[in-house]
């Protein structure tokens, strides 16, 4: 028996990286678990391993920077199992048009702001105005947004760090007015993760180094002197997501080691 049993979660760019071991840590925890991206191979190794923990997984392939495409995920988890009880939107990133140089203050490109604001903000608003209805008719939420070190302090790139700070804010005016409802909202930030997101490799080759100098060079912003593994990440979602949570919201909430102390 797990205390996730009997709930349905979806977790939205749950392909890979921190939102796989999310996904996976929930299933172990009882819950029945649907996964979004854009790549099916991902999501269907990770539905694999939901199955493998004797729960039941979807696989639903949607870019979640497509509004229609975001909201039709949501549809697709209440369509399959008749509710949705947690939300974690993991989705995020950095992304840019033609090269590094659109996320200089000087030459920055409005399109590449437009779309990391979309991918990095407005496609969790999506995701949520979509489960808000399903979660207040039944008396219970938990909505789990993935933040970033940069959602409270500066060292990101322009847009992604302005996106990471308006998740903040989201969490907490929307942790405000859903909580007569039995919804929480918190935002689960982690610090440097193992993940492909920041591009260990290149960034070994910019510093002169190889990937464990790389890691050990991003280690040294935290107490922990080690960048995270995804599935540290894990333990804590769970925890946001079960019932016992219900005293949780509207928190920002870091596992990232001791991030910049």
């Amino acid at each position: 028996m797990g205390r996730l049993d009997g709930l349905v979660a979806l977790v939205t760019g749950g392909g890979r990286g921190i939102g796989r071991a999310i996904a996976l840590e929930l299933a172990r925890d009882g819950a029945n678990v649907a996964v979004s991206s854009r790549s099916r191979d991902e999501l269907d190794a990770v539905v694999g391993g939901v199955i493998a923990a004797g729960r039941q997984g979807l696989a639903v392939t949607a870019d979640a920077t497509v509004r229609e495409e975001a909201l039709g995920t949501v549809d697709a988890v209440v369509k399959r199992f008749g509710k949705l009880d947690i939300l974690v939107n993991n989705v995020g990133g950095v992304t840019t048009r033609r090269a590094f140089a659109d996320h200089d203050p000087f030459t920055h490109d409005d399109d590449t702001f437009v779309d990391n604001l979309t991918l990095n903000l407005v496609t969790h608003y999506w995701a949520t105005r979509a489960a808000l209805p399903h979660m207040r008719d039944r008396g219970y939420g938990r909505i789990i947004n993935i933040g970033s070190g940069y959602a409270k302090m500066s060292g990101g790139t322009l847009s992604y760090t302005a996106a990471k700070h308006g998740l903040v804010g989201l969490t907490r005016a929307l942790a405000a007015q859903v909580a007569p409802y039995g919804i929480t909202v918190n935002c689960l930030c982690p610090g440097w993760t193992n993940t492909q997101l920041i591009g260990i490799e290149r960034m070994a080759e910019r510093l002169g180094t190889d990937v464990e100098g790389a890691k050990r060079h991003l280690g040294q912003d935290n107490l922990l002197k080690r960048i995270l593994e995804p599935e540290e990440l894990g333990p804590m979602a769970a925890l946001l997501a079960a019932p016992e949570s219900a005293g949780i919201t509207g928190q920002v909430i870091s596992v990232d080691g001791g991030y910049k102390v």
